[in-house]
């Protein structure tokens, strides 16, 4: 079955996330497994890609605004052969080009450089401008997350991107409730999100996160001419018991025991 497939390959991407961040002692685990069905449905149902010609002027683009959960799109780029999955081993040694967060000029597949939180949403609306201008039908989405949101950019490229009527834009985000400093409604609560966004004149959607036929089938609903919500619900840590909704998980390496229980329990293989 397609769905025994692909939750195989959710592990197995997982499984990958866990070997590099513990090969490299830095990095994000948390919002990095939250990740993971999210890039799924783009990379696996949805996009218009090509391994083979990475800069195709058509093909769809996506911004991952939360630059830190690079490792989920990394794993999933190179299962899908936009570079060898052994370069994922060497995740930001200072000779790799996969570094700490997306870099176009270094990594095949990726579209922006991102990392500073609430600009790739930002790039992407214009990058949803300029395929309006030249006439393509190409899509850009924007991978946002919950904490991310709290950036005022964030609310600027809404407004700008319903003005424009972009429904080429589809923005997802990962609301898996946390970010660095702990719970978001600690933080700067999010309140209905949603209902904002539909404010701002987005069409709306929310889904399960984890649930890759729910995130494709809000992607491919109607717009009805508007730019896209999709409020993903995810799990930080998804997979991991002892790093599933823990915020200390956000930037913490692992150390040799807690790797083998991780592996252990996504059902990978610890060798290093």
């Amino acid at each position: 079955m397609v769905d025994d497939v692909l939750a195989a390959k959710a592990r197995r991407i997982r499984s990958d996330i866990l070997k590099m961040l513990y090969l490299c002692q830095s990095g994000h685990p948390g919002g990095s497994l939250s990740l993971v069905e999210i890039l799924m449905a783009l990379y696996y149902k949805t996009l218009k890609v090509d391994p083979a010609d990475p800069a195709k002027e058509d093909r769809d683009r996506v911004v991952l605004s939360k630059g830190h959960g690079c490792p989920a799109l990394y794993a999933i780029l190179a299962d899908q052969g936009f570079f060898p999955r052994e370069d994922l081993w060497r995740l930001r040694q200072i000779d790799s080009h996969l570094q700490g967060h997306p870099d176009m000029m270094k990594t095949p597949g990726i579209d922006v450089n991102t990392g500073s939180l609430g600009q790739g949403a930002s790039v992407a609306v214009g990058l949803a401008l300029a395929a309006k201008h030249k006439k393509m039908g190409y899509r850009i989405f924007a991978v946002v997350g919950d904490g991310e949101i709290q950036e005022g950019m964030i609310w600027e490229a809404a407004m700008a991107a319903a003005h424009y009527k972009l429904d080429n834009y589809v923005m997802l985000m990962d609301h898996n409730g946390l970010q660095i400093d702990g719970r978001n409604e600690a933080v700067m609560g999010l309140g209905d999100i949603s209902a904002k966004f539909r404010a701002f004149g987005f069409q709306c959607y929310d889904v399960d996160g984890h649930d890759i036929e729910a995130i494709a089938a809000a992607i491919e609903a109607p717009s009805e001419g508007k730019p896209k919500f999709i409020r993903c619900r995810t799990l930080k840590g998804k997979g991991v018991s002892f790093m599933e909704d823990v915020a200390g998980w956000h930037g913490k390496p692992m150390n040799a025991e807690e790797y083998k229980k991780a592996m252990a329990e996504i059902g990978g293989s610890d060798d290093v």
